[in-house]
């Protein structure tokens, strides 16, 4: 993979990195606590197609950890600013998670810069249930700390197999998530918690891949299905026996669908599939 690089835009410095020698440009937003290696998996599948920009939002990774109240626009700002330095005119967009919501956010502020939308494990039109359950989740978590806000999560985010198979795979996961700034890390989660497109995603016009976990509690598919069909047009697949941490438990999957939608001719076909 690429060695990292930096770009400073406004109070925050980013760090990102490209990879990837292919004609298509293509941004990937990773997700709450995260960081751009969570793409790697994904990125090293498409490299051969794909130009990849994968970077580290303000307050994670290597990039600046900035205090204060996070807005969806600065996240959308600031990725619009890294596509602008690295020569990203239109690009095809893919957000896991938060980065789901910041694409929705950037798609439908910006439709002109973006080709094709792939919105992973990501949120929109929860009911009241729903919505409780995520702000009660943040509201523990400004209280907490946020490694006890991740030993609860772990198993809303991998299967139980999966963790006994990979013990030193979620070793450097959990002191990843160690190194998080618990401001930082509950500040991006407010913006996941309290922000929802789900009234304005008709707007969307371009191709969209819309795809999550049958498991996932979170990011489920009752919402996957509500995108779905408030996108006209739109892909849907719903992979089987995984839950939230697609791109860490299956990239072969995830890169496939994202491969093959990317690349091809037509348009996505409605209905769904539960391949």
């Amino acid at each position: 993979m690429a060695d990292s690089r930096h770009f400073t835009v406004g109070p925050v410095t980013l760090n990102y990195r490209l990879d990837g020698r292919g004609p298509e440009p293509l941004v990937c937003i990773h997700g709450v606590g995260s960081y751009l290696e969570a793409w790697s998996g994904v990125a090293e599948r498409l490299a051969d197609r794909f130009t990849i920009l994968t970077f580290d939002l303000r307050g994670h990774g290597g990039s600046t950890r900035i205090k204060g109240r996070y807005e969806i626009d600065d996240f959308v700002g600031e990725t619009l600013a890294l596509a602008d330095h690295v020569g990203f005119g239109r690009f095809n967009l893919a957000g896991f998670s938060l980065g789901g919501l910041i694409a929705q956010r950037l798609t439908l502020t910006h439709p002109e810069r973006v080709k094709r939308l792939v919105l992973l494990s990501t949120v929109a039109g929860r009911n009241p249930e729903e919505r409780r359950r995520v702000l009660d989740r943040l509201a523990a978590l400004q209280a907490g700390e946020p490694g006890a806000h991740y030993d609860a999560s772990l198993s809303r985010w991998l299967t139980e197999g999966f963790q006994e198979r990979n013990p030193e795979l979620i070793r450097v996961l959990r002191e990843r998530n160690a190194g998080n700034d618990p401001d930082c890390y509950a500040a991006a989660y407010r913006v996941l918690a309290e922000t929802d497109f789900g009234g304005f995603l008709d707007q969307i016009r371009c191709p969209t891949l819309i795809a999550t976990g049958e498991e996932d509690i979170g990011s489920n598919p009752r919402m996957a299905h509500t995108m779905h069909d408030s996108i006209p047009g739109s892909a849907l697949h719903i992979l089987p026996g995984l839950r939230h941490s697609i791109l860490i438990e299956a990239p072969d999957a995830v890169a496939g669908l994202m491969g093959r939608f990317l690349t091809s001719a037509e348009q996505p076909k409605e209905g769904a599939s539960h391949g």
